[in-house]
């Protein structure tokens, strides 16, 4: 029996976002429906709610034989807590009563007299998946939309619900640290894997499913033997959290709180017991949640929310319904895949040659058979994939295409050349898109037909997981070409910022400085790896060097000509591109750089120091090598907000860390300016131009905020 068909089911309590009915067969059904939002999201006064249900629960006990829990929306059970109750709190004791609130709701739920199922379809995420860990038993849908995972950490949190110790005692000790120290998502058949949940069903007999459930009686969780040996054991447990701290601080490199507190809050309660952990959990949440680190992660949070309502423009966006991609190299390649697999639209590709068409199509068959071997996908979604891309050494197919998305090489009258092949070639009013990192949109689009058709669209690479794009209006670009490009770069599974047409646009704008100021602190002497370290342990995902390698020495040439050309000197790069070219080091794509490469592996090639005359010695601090290159970073995205090459501070805050990768528990170079305070931060740039040249001047724009107080964001 579904909900569908139980005309004869009693109603016994509704309240905004909860209806508790009870049928024939004495059944209880409770339904989750937040009114006016989209996505189920708990809230703090949920609890008084709660109170009446549980109330009317342990009045009706001796009728009820059990209890589902399951959602009205269509395609989400619980999306987790609603995170802005957390920026209202005013104190960490604040914030640890709603944690200890939020506990003691799903204590209640936990300890009712009969067996309650959550039968969950859709995202089942921190606060939701903390509810149905206090349930008996969790039945699944089999749709791809339905993911489980306790994402706290991304938002420099732990659960604070009763995660921290629920999971580990359901699924053990091993699978709930990698869930919880990385926010990971699982599907519903790994789910069911490792027994976080019970069945995995047709979205069709989802209920029907649940509600068998309750004739079992209620259980406790079975871990796996052999992890139940070491995980029980003193000794066992202190070597798996040995181990754990010691991968987790590799990546995060003691930047992250909530990862101390994660290891420390489940260690505590695997010893002192369930409530003792509760306690400990609900304290270490409410401190997290005033940290620094956790208001900069819940701000990019905030950010790209907001982000996904913002066009770019007031008019009405188009749908894409196809999409041509001319050029089959790495940047072509990967944008037909994420245009293909993520947008959905069929992708033809242009290219000389067949076998840049036969590279742009195996390029996504790679990437498709690796989520096959993960069991992602199935077969038949390869192949159906694999049958909406399709290319060829002509336009056949092009008359049908809404976009073309142009990946070939920076080179200004070739990109000319394919406007006009695309105007003649093409339908009517298709949207031209260029994927440039340095060539002027307007340039391109000179000679244009049709030039308000004509928009920037700067990918990064690998496009398959860099998720930002750049999207570049010319002055003469219309605002629904904007408006739709915006959109279907959303469609992309990108987050696009809008940038002004003016050179190295934002993100190369502000990467430029960076870059150069690591190249002259190479060239004073300091070891390669020990400048990488710096912006490593600063929060950078790769150390400046090696991001020069990996983008291409040969790409850092093409580029700094231009923005010393539009912007001035204080973009000239040191001499050492050119003598590294002459070398054959471009870098990663060429085997070696300042690095060389075989495979995954790299190291820091030593015979660079004997060709830049360099005799490597370690003088200046890690603290001193990291600001003066960010400090370089931050001033010019300051320059870039007031010359209007950004709109306002969170464009540029999202750029910078998701196309440079900035550091995200800083919140991005705007945030990372107030915390510090423009008034100080003009002091510490005075006290480096002193020391290291006039580059490190403070710009107009911070000396007049150091001047008013004014910050970035009220």
């Amino acid at each position: 029996m579904t909900m569908d068909n139980q005309v004869s089911a009693k109603q016994v309590s509704t309240n905004n976002a909860f209806t508790l009915t009870i049928d024939d067969n004495q059944v209880a059904w409770l339904a989750v429906d937040v009114p006016n939002e989209k996505m189920n999201t708990l809230q703090a006064e949920f609890a008084e709610q709660m109170q009446v249900i549980f109330e009317q629960l342990e009045q009706k006990k001796s009728d009820i034989k059990g209890m589902v829990i399951h959602s009205l929306k269509p395609d989400n059970f619980i999306a987790g807590a609603d995170v802005r109750m957390l920026d209202a709190c005013q104190s960490a004791q604040e914030a640890e009563s709603l944690a200890t609130q939020g506990q003691e709701m799903f204590n209640r739920l936990s300890s009712l007299p009969f067996t309650v199922v959550a039968a969950i379809h859709g995202p089942c995420l921190g606060g939701g998946l903390e509810l149905a860990l206090a349930c008996d038993y969790r039945v699944c849908s089999d749709s791809d939309s339905t993911r489980l995972g306790l994402p706290e950490v991304q938002l420099g949190l732990l659960p604070g619900s009763g995660g921290t110790q629920r999971l580990p005692r359901l699924v053990g000790l091993l699978d709930s640290l990698d869930m919880i120290l990385t926010g990971k998502q699982l599907r519903a058949k790994k789910a069911l894997k490792l027994g976080l949940a019970d069945a995995c069903v047709p979205q069709s007999i989802l209920l029907q499913a649940a509600q068998q459930f309750i004739h079992k009686s209620k259980r406790k969780a079975k871990k796996d033997i052999k992890e139940s040996l070491i995980s029980n054991t003193g000794f066992g447990r202190k070597v798996i959290f040995e181990q754990a701290a010691k991968k987790a601080n590799q990546k995060s490199r003691g930047n992250y709180p909530a990862i101390k507190a994660i290891l420390q809050v489940i260690q505590y309660g695997l010893e002192k017991g369930l409530k003792e952990g509760l306690a400990k959990e609900a304290q270490e949440f409410g401190r997290l949640v005033m940290t620094s680190e956790s208001r900069a992660l819940r701000s990019i949070f905030f950010a790209t929310t907001e982000m996904k309502k913002d066009f770019g423009s007031t008019a009405q966006p188009k749908n894409i319904q196809g999409v041509g991609i001319l050029g089959g190299g790495l940047m072509g390649a990967g944008i037909g895949y994420v245009s293909a697999t993520k947008a959905n639209v069929p992708v033809r590709f242009k290219d000389v040659s067949n076998d840049g068409v036969l590279h742009a199509m195996n390029y996504s068959y790679k990437l498709l058979s690796k989520l096959l071997e993960r069991r992602a996908i199935t077969k038949a979604q390869l192949q159906k994939q694999m049958q909406s891309i399709s290319g060829g050494t002509d336009f056949t197919g092009f008359s049908q295409k809404d976009m073309v998305i142009e990946a070939v090489f920076e080179d200004l009258s070739l990109k000319q050349s394919m406007v006009r092949d695309i105007e003649a070639q093409a339908k009517k009013g298709v949207i031209f898109a260029t994927n440039t990192s340095s060539l002027p949109i307007s340039k391109i689009a000179q000679g244009a037909a049709k030039p308000e058709n004509v928009i920037g669209l700067h990918y990064f690479s690998p496009v398959d997981k860099m998720p930002l794009v750049e999207v570049i209006p010319h002055e003469g670009t219309s605002d629904e070409v904007i408006a739709t490009t915006v959109k279907f770069a959303r469609k992309q599974g990108k987050t696009p910022i809008v940038v002004k047409d003016k050179a190295g646009f934002y993100v190369n704008r502000i990467l430029a400085p960076y870059m150069n100021e690591a190249a002259k602190i190479l060239l004073s002497g300091e070891p390669i790896e020990h400048i990488d370290e710096a912006l490593l342990n600063f929060g950078f995902p790769v150390g400046p060097i090696a991001l020069l390698d990996e983008v291409g020495v040969d790409i850092g040439a093409k580029i700094t000509p231009i923005l010393v050309e539009e912007l001035g000197e204080r973009f000239k790069a040191p001499d050492v591109f050119e003598t590294l070219l002459k070398d054959g080091r471009k870098g990663r794509k060429s085997g070696k750089g300042f690095y060389t490469y075989k495979g995954k592996k790299k190291e820091v090639d030593k015979s660079v120091y004997r060709l830049l005359k360099l005799s490597p010695d370690s003088i200046l601090s890690e603290e001193v090598v990291a600001m003066r290159c960010v400090l370089l970073m931050i001033n010019e995205a300051v320059r870039a907000l007031d010359d209007g090459i950004i709109s306002c501070p969170r464009d540029g805050d999202i750029g910078a860390i998701f196309g440079i990768g900035f550091p995200p528990f800083l919140g991005g170079p705007f945030r990372y300016i107030d915390q510090i305070g423009a008034v100080k931060l003009v002091d510490i740039m005075n006290e480096y131009a002193e020391k290291y040249g006039s580059r490190f001047a403070p710009c107009d724009g911070l000396l007049t905020r150091a001047g008013t107080g004014d910050k970035f964001y009220s």
